[in-house]
């Protein structure tokens, strides 16, 4: 019982990703680069939702697909 707990715990905490401000930006020597498009209708404060296929943005449901390669 107690390895199939320890197993429980490490799949969860390998599943845990940065959540937050860390997520969305990338630094570079002294630059900041975003990792997500921003909404091309609510402007430069709304992050789109990264999806398999496509981008979301949840604030007012503008949907931008990725272009196949």
């Amino acid at each position: 019982m107690a390895e199939k707990n320890k197993i429980t715990s490490e799949k969860k905490a390998n599943k845990k990703k940065q959540k937050g401000v860390f997520s969305l930006y990338k630094i570079e020597n002294d630059k900041i680069s975003r990792l997500r498009p921003t909404c091309e209708r609510c402007g430069s404060g709304y992050f789109m939702a990264n999806h398999k296929d496509r981008y979301t943005c949840g604030h007012c449901g503008f949907t931008r697909y990725k272009q196949i390669k």
